[in-house]
């Protein structure tokens, strides 16, 4: 029979559709993007990109925006929002508008055209990861911003628009309304109870070893309780933390580590899925939360969003994520 869970963060069901699960190799991966032709995140077409904010591993004596880089961020060429001007926000009877502000940065993950995030090693990831930090760090700058989300779109039903691996921020003047959700729903559960529930979560979960994926000293990768698809996977510091950008050089090490042999096991499970993943945490110029956890979630596009979920605000898995854990366990080992 079919299950509904209520996510206990954000209040929203899940249907577990059990009777539609399915293997690993049962998913179809749709079409990919099209390889091949001029790649403007390859070294020596830096001048087709803006200037970057950001490089590391290129030589001192060489000049910005030449060859030489391991990672190199700059701003999307077509961003969402756009860095110059006032918000000049006003009021057009019950409706609210105002300027487009904010900042679209493009994370190059790599020089080397054919990697992709999954075959990264630690020590690269460690670099993008470091990346993410500098550029939350430097955006929180400015006041105008109150939120930076950081997010991977890997293979096109998955959005990305370019083969060259990257990852990409957007800094934008307003809270996101998912993270509104989730502040909310972890501070009504703070004031019930007194406690953190993303840290009463790696608890119980470390506890049980149902949804444990995989963990190290500093860090877990769990499936929720209630996903909206199959496979969706978040990985948490073990030690309570609201900050991404507070978190210590040695925990950004066990992040690289875990967040590689958490790809690693997806992709021994299910080759070359498109994939999103954010990064979720305080907003900008907050105080240190009680009440908050930051995290990674990572979402597999093997499901489609349709005419029930988008009416009913509800997610159909067909999934379980004991069971999806479980294959994520074992097909790593044979592989």
């Amino acid at each position: 029979m079919p299950e509904l869970r209520k996510d206990p963060i954000l209040g929203r069901w899940i249907i577990i559709a059990k009777e539609r699960s399915r293997r690993p190799t049962d998913f179809v991966i749709q079409e990919q993007i099209v390889k091949g032709g001029f790649c403007p995140l390859c070294p020596g077409n830096e001048n087709t990109t803006p200037a970057e904010v950001l490089a590391y591993g290129r030589n001192p004596s060489h000049p910005p925006n030449s060859p030489g880089w391991e990672i190199r961020v700059v701003p999307n060429k077509y961003p969402a929002l756009v860095i110059e001007g006032d918000l000049n926000k006003e009021g057009l009877g019950i409706y609210d508008k105002m300027n487009g502000i904010g900042a679209h940065e493009v994370v190059i993950e790599s020089p080397k055209h054919g990697d992709t995030f999954i075959n990264l090693s630690p020590e690269r990831l460690l670099y993008i990861f470091w990346a993410f930090r500098d550029r939350l760090v430097d955006l929180g700058r400015d006041p105008r911003f109150k939120y930076v989300m950081v997010f991977k779109n890997s293979g096109k039903v998955a959005g990305a628009s370019l083969e060259h691996s990257h990852s990409q921020l957007i800094a934008l003047p307003i809270l996101p309304r998912m993270i509104v959700s989730e502040l909310d729903g972890s501070l009504s559960y703070y004031k019930y109870k007194e406690r953190c529930i993303f840290c009463d979560i790696i608890r119980q979960e470390l506890r049980e070893k149902i949804r444990v994926v995989c963990e190290n000293d500093r860090f877990v990768t769990v499936m929720p309780f209630a996903p909206r698809s199959p496979f969706e996977m978040w990985i948490l510091p073990k030690k309570h933390s609201s900050s991404y950008i507070a978190t210590e050089d040695v925990s950004f090490i066990a992040l690289a580590e875990i967040f590689s042999e958490t790809m690693k096991r997806l992709d021994a499970c299910i080759p070359d899925v498109p994939y999103n993943f954010v990064l979720h945490g305080a907003p900008l110029h907050s105080e240190p939360l009680d009440y908050y956890h930051w995290h990674f979630e990572i979402r597999p596009k093997l499901t489609t969003t349709a005419g029930f979920e988008w009416g009913s605000g509800f997610y159909i898995n067909p999934m379980p994520p004991e069971d999806a854990a479980v294959y994520m366990r074992e097909a790593f080992e044979k592989k």
